[in-house]
């Protein structure tokens, strides 16, 4: 498995892989399609990052799409992070969440911090476990953010201490 960047025939697997974890709500698949079609599309925007992790057919097993937080000093956000249910469990989201954490780090970047967000919804369990175990803490809990119920839960890594101004 290899880290690459997003090619356009990968997004009708990037859609099916999404569709098939069975996490992802329509409306969530459709923004994830638009971010995809934005990177696409917009070869000289900066906002979005997409990777894929491609086996040895060169065919998208998973994503990720990042990019830098605006109006911060060096944070960083995960949008998306994602595996083809017939490739968990083999080390993919973590080899992908690495390259992102790489790229954050990276001197040239100097991101301080990477913030994942996702849902408090049982579904998302093996989500936020991934996540904690990978170390990131949970930073702050909004509730009832995305529906009654469902909580936003805001997660941090930090890479670098913060500059003292």
């Amino acid at each position: 498995m290899r880290v690459r960047a997003l090619w356009p025939d990968d997004r009708p697997c990037i859609e099916r892989l999404l569709r098939e974890t069975q996490v992802f709500t329509e409306a969530e698949i459709a923004i994830a399609l638009e971010l995809i079609d934005i990177y696409l599309n917009a070869p000289g925007q900066r906002d979005y990052q997409l990777y894929v992790a491609a086996d040895d057919k060169d065919v998208a097993q998973g994503y990720v799409c990042f990019g830098p937080t605006p109006l911060t000093d060096a944070l960083w956000d995960l949008y998306w992070i994602a595996v083809a249910p017939s490739h968990h469990h083999q080390g993919i989201g973590t080899k992908l969440l690495h390259f992102v954490e790489a790229q954050v780090r990276d001197p040239g970047v100097a991101g301080r911090r990477l913030l994942i967000e996702t849902s408090s919804l049982p579904r998302y369990d093996p989500t936020r476990q991934f996540y904690q175990r990978h170390g990131y803490v949970e930073l702050a809990r909004l509730p009832d953010f995305y529906a009654i119920g469902d909580d936003r839960i805001i997660y941090a890594k930090d890479f670098f201490p913060p500059k003292k101004i």
